[in-house]
């Protein structure tokens, strides 16, 4: 159960009156790789497994996750790992690895304009139009959306997605994610250890998203929303870009 249902006081023209709110819950989860302890997660209790995956890919650890187990609030994800497991704070005090990416992404996907417009439409999830309270990410694969995840943090949507390509055997070198959240680089950092070409976010980046973006050979896309978007970095992947 990812909600809770929640009293409270809502104001509105200068009178208050009881409203019950849908709320989404916060739970904490512990992630073991190889049978240690490495560190815990805050988030939604829904598509956990692949949030296992996806954080263990998407942070450079391992390529090659055989195995994930949820048993209670206990993520164990069997990879082998190979190089340093040295921790670092992410933009929103979020753990991850001080992992470079092992180079750029070089796949040749591309996308249209009208495909971006239609996957900015799919970034909502249920749980977002009931809550307001989390953000969503879509993986779009082969003209389809392949899934979609949401979740309260940003970064967590994202390991979803992807671990659900990894567990699933979708090739992310031919996917483009959707997301809501901001794009700074550890979000960055994400799609180039995954190897993700194209990412479209509804919201802004930073510089030194820019930067890595640039840096890994990804298409950043964002402000993308209504018959609107900015790219900031290899524009050639959309193919018919005016110009």
């Amino acid at each position: 159960m990812s909600t809770i249902r929640f009293t409270g006081l809502q104001v509105r023209g200068g009178n208050a009156a009881p409203v019950e709110d849908t709320v989404v819950k916060e739970e904490k989860f512990s992630l073991f790789l190889n049978g240690s302890h490495f560190t815990d997660l805050v988030a939604s209790a829904h598509q956990i497994t692949e949030l296992g995956a996806g954080f263990v890919f998407c942070q450079g650890l391992s390529k090659n996750v055989q195995e994930v187990t949820l048993s209670d609030h206990e993520i164990r994800v069997t990879a082998p790992i190979t190089g340093s497991m040295e921790k670092e704070i992410g933009t929103t005090g979020s753990i991850g690895v001080i992992r470079t990416p092992p180079g750029r992404v070089t796949s040749g996907h591309s996308v249209t304009i009208p495909e971006v417009y239609a996957i900015t439409r799919e970034i909502v999830t249920d749980l977002w139009r009931k809550t307001g309270g989390v953000h969503c990410s879509v993986l779009f694969h082969n003209g389809t959306i392949a899934v979609k995840s949401s979740d309260v943090g940003r970064h967590n949507t994202v390991d979803k997605v992807i671990g659900h390509a990894v567990l699933h055997g979708i090739p992310l070198g031919e996917c483009v994610i959707g997301c809501t959240g901001r794009q700074p680089r550890d979000m960055v950092i994400k799609y180039a250890h995954a190897g993700v070409p194209v990412v479209i976010s509804r919201a802004a980046t930073t510089d030194r998203g820019i930067a890595a973006a640039d840096e890994f050979g990804i298409t950043l896309i964002c402000f993308s929303r209504d018959d609107r978007f900015t790219v900031y970095t290899h524009a050639s992947r959309i193919r018919d870009l005016p110009g």
